[in-house]
């Protein structure tokens, strides 16, 4: 796939991460979707508003996709390919660190000046929607395939933990924003569901933004006291 891309020419890469994101989006949205149809909840139609940042986003992770391809052309993003049981360390270790990194990222804009400007566009609605996931302010999508970018230029991973990490990253993404809690509470009481950043964990940071800045875990959160169940 790499060597097919790499004898791609530069406008033939942005129209194929175009449609890569493109169906990323589609594909996370139906599955929210899904998930609100099975527990029998109304779905908010999008406005064109949204509509319209969600397609702005999806442009910007284009470019953010095709900078992370340059990268690793001119060697500035390494990765290896082998398939052993190091793409899980590997996506553990690109889990947390990009938990963290998040979790820093996401606790700065709402302590300065960058949340009323920027970041609040993203807290429009306390009770947010799957779509809500790509309706953010396009400086603030910058901000975050940055973080990205740099997150991966910095270590080398490997390239399947990449994926499987993209993955992941969408559907915590999709759970945060359905406004709803499709697990049990039982079930979030047990390991690992405690941990784990679930939708009632981030739909309590819409609620009240002064909680649960963390993505994927609560782990932070609860180290640096900033935890709300």
């Amino acid at each position: 796939m790499l060597r097919f891309l790499s004898a791609q020419p530069t406008l033939n890469l942005w129209l194929i991460f175009l449609l890569e994101n493109l169906a990323v989006t589609a594909l996370a949205l139906l599955f929210g979707w899904i998930i609100l149809r099975l527990n029998h909840n109304a779905i908010k139609q999008p406005s064109r508003n949204e509509i319209g940042i969600c397609l702005l986003t999806n442009v910007i992770n284009t470019a953010i996709t095709y900078a992370g391809f340059w990268l690793w052309q001119q060697g500035y993003i390494v990765m290896n390919f082998t398939i052993n049981w190091f793409i899980v360390i590997d996506f553990v270790a690109l889990f947390m660190l990009m938990d963290l990194a998040m979790f820093i990222f996401h606790y700065a804009i709402h302590h300065s000046v960058v949340y009323k400007a920027i970041h609040r566009f993203h807290h429009h609605y306390t009770d947010p929607t799957p779509i809500d996931l790509f309706v953010l302010h396009p400086i603030e999508t910058v901000g975050f395939g940055s973080l990205w970018l740099i997150t991966i230029a910095s270590l080398s991973f490997n390239f399947y933990s990449v994926l499987i990490y993209l993955t992941v990253n969408v559907f915590f993404g999709i759970m945060g924003h359905l406004g709803i809690e499709p697990f049990p509470h039982s079930i979030r009481r047990v390991i690992p569901f405690r941990y784990l950043g679930t939708s009632t964990f981030h739909h309590n940071h819409h609620l009240n933004i002064h909680y649960n800045y963390g993505f994927y875990t609560t782990i932070w959160d609860k180290i640096f006291k900033t935890y709300k169940g």
